[in-house]
């Protein structure tokens, strides 16, 4: 290092003053970048390495009579007699949950050992939320019911409103989670990013720097041929997207296969052969120069595929980021072999992993939405169904979470901590999750009116715990105080409620005088920004709605199995 004697005084003096170097010392104090390297406010080579236990929220394996059901056998085989029922080996994995959270457990905890097992993580494609303009609120049929879904504050914030700091904070959150990724990914292993112009100068630069920019494979544009134009922008209009594609090292025997596709109209090409390593025109004994018809044409970078169109009844499910099948059915064929594991980190409706067991690869799926692990889950089933009637494997899967470890993640407690301080550093930690949740619910807290926590307006509050759900035993607690108490309504917030409160025992409360509302409260609520985002939205609380029917119903189901 070559600094002069007021140079580190200098330095020394900033130090102290705790403000930033001068840019110059940048490259006195550390080497110069091998290559072009994106600098933004707040980029940190840190990534998340907590491994959380996951919980099995649901097993999966297409229902049907019981005569049909076989014995699960050994080995990773499939009973197709059976109706394509998988025998053993690898089940999918449908995660609900922070997908930082999600892939730093896979990458550390015990699943990588079954990763591994079923031949490493061949395949990525990730499809991160760019439109920051969108609406995500949509309406879904389920059985009779019509219901609209409006996105979750936690969901307002990480798949649109990531750009608290601009760019900044959205390339900040795709590079920490790509890192980790790439740490999980086989050595021969492709990856996807698919995104559009708001973010793809930037995000290649993020990409580059992760992978090496050797390993830089195509940049592949999405041409959306059947969008309806606009030119009130006063701009071209926009029909392509971009997907990056890369591979952790392009040495090794990477999956690669390539892919034609029928033309519209058959053409005329020369015949070429290779004479001592020249390419050069094939001709007949006559000396003509010989021509082939050519019906195919070899798939290059730009992909011209239609997009979903409401009109379309067989693929769309109108969720709001939704891809066709036919864009993952070419990345999918392409750069993954037949039982191959391929993963979706953001999976929204389904769409990469529908495709991946359709053809033949194993899965993994995370996503942070409830209604999108809902609408995956519904998705896939229908998958096994048709797999079924078509005399094909497919595999069983299962609905994961990270449950009440997330939950205490979130709220400051590290679920790692052996037990004993685990235990002390929750209490030091519990008078600021009930502030946090009553100020999100828009209660005042009291002091003396145990079991209750807080009021609001007429009715009494009470916060279940952040790591276990609410108890049959804690609501009938909370109905009989009410009541001596001489108070007509009773709200009880949880994360998890047990099997079978709802609506059983709102029935029951309001039977001896009592308004009993059973409201869950979304992780949401440990972004500061979210909250008083959605407070000044709404006057009405993201807890105040209690969930969807058809939600209730899902959690009971799944808690029953």
């Amino acid at each position: 290092m070559d600094l002069t004697e007021h140079d580190k005084a200098l330095i020394r003096e900033h130090l102290d003053r705790g403000e930033p170097l001068p840019e110059r010392f940048r490259w006195l104090l550390f080497k110069e970048p091998r290559e072009t390297e994106l600098i933004w406010p707040g980029k940190t080579g840190e990534v998340t390495n907590v491994v959380l236990p996951f919980q099995s929220i649901e097993q999966i394996d297409e229902p049907r009579a019981e005569g049909e059901l076989g014995a699960f056998g050994t080995g990773d085989l499939f009973t197709v007699g059976a109706g394509g029922r998988q025998a053993g080996g690898w089940s999918n994995k449908l995660i609900w949950g922070d997908n930082k959270l999600v892939v730093a457990s896979l990458k550390g905890g015990p699943l990588r050992r079954q990763i591994e097992a079923a031949g490493g993580l061949k395949l990525v494609y990730i499809d991160p939320p760019f439109d920051v303009g969108a609406d995500f609120s949509v309406e879904i049929e389920i059985g009779e019911e019509t219901v609209e879904k409006s996105p979750s504050v936690i969901e307002d914030v990480a798949y649109r409103d990531t750009w608290g700091r601009g760019i900044d904070s959205y390339v900040s959150m795709i590079s920490e989670r790509v890192r980790i990724i790439w740490d999980l990914l086989a050595p021969n292993g492709n990856f996807f990013l698919h995104c559009d112009w708001r973010v793809s100068a930037q995000l290649r630069l993020v990409l580059d720097e992760i992978f090496y920019g050797k390993n830089f494979r195509n940049e592949i544009y999405w041409y959306y041929y059947n969008k309806m134009p606009d030119t009130r922008k006063g701009v071209f209009p926009r029909s392509t997207d971009t997907i990056f594609w890369y591979t952790k090292d392009r040495h090794l025997d990477y999956a690669f296969t390539p892919l034609t596709e029928a033309r519209d109209v058959p053409v005329k090409q020369l015949v070429r052969k290779k004479v001592d390593g020249r390419m050069i025109n094939a001709r007949d004994d006559q000396g003509n120069v010989l021509y082939s018809d050519r019906s195919e044409r070899v798939i290059d970078n730009v992909w011209r595929l239609s997009m979903l169109q409401p009109a379309d009844k067989t693929e769309n499910l109108f969720y709001a980021t939704q891809k066709p099948e036919h864009l993952l059915r070419r990345a999918i064929e392409a750069c993954s072999d037949p039982g191959d594991l391929v993963a979706d980190f953001f999976c929204g409706s389904g769409t990469t992993l529908a495709v991946a067991e359709k053809l033949g690869r194993k899965w993994i799926g995370c996503d942070l939405g409830r209604f999108a692990i809902h609408t995956s889950r519904k998705r896939l089933i229908g998958v096994q169904r048709g797999l079924k009637a078509a005399g094909k494997p497919y595999r069983s899967f299962e609905i994961l979470n990270l449950g009440k470890y997330e939950r205490q993640w979130l709220v400051g407690i590290d679920p790692t901590l052996p037990e004993p301080e685990r235990a002390a550093q929750s209490a030091a930690k519990e008078a600021r999750y009930l502030a946090l949740i009553l100020e999100a619910y828009q209660a005042r807290g009291v002091g003396q009116s145990p079991p209750f926590h807080g009021r609001k307006q007429d009715a009494l509050v009470l916060v279940g715990p952040v790591d276990a759900p609410v108890t049959e035993s804690t609501v009938a607690e909370a109905i009989d105080a009410a009541r001596r108490m001489g108070v007509g309504r009773v709200d009880i917030l949880g994360f998890e409620f047990e099997m079978g409160l709802t609506p059983r025992l709102v029935d029951e409360a309001r039977a001896k005088g009592v308004t009993l509302a059973l409201r869950y409260i979304p992780k949401d609520v440990f972004d500061k920004r979210a909250v008083e985002r959605a407070r000044s939205a709404s006057t009405t609380s993201p807890m105040s709605r209690p969930p969807p029917r058809w939600c209730q119903r899902r959690i009971a189901a799944s808690r029953s199995r």
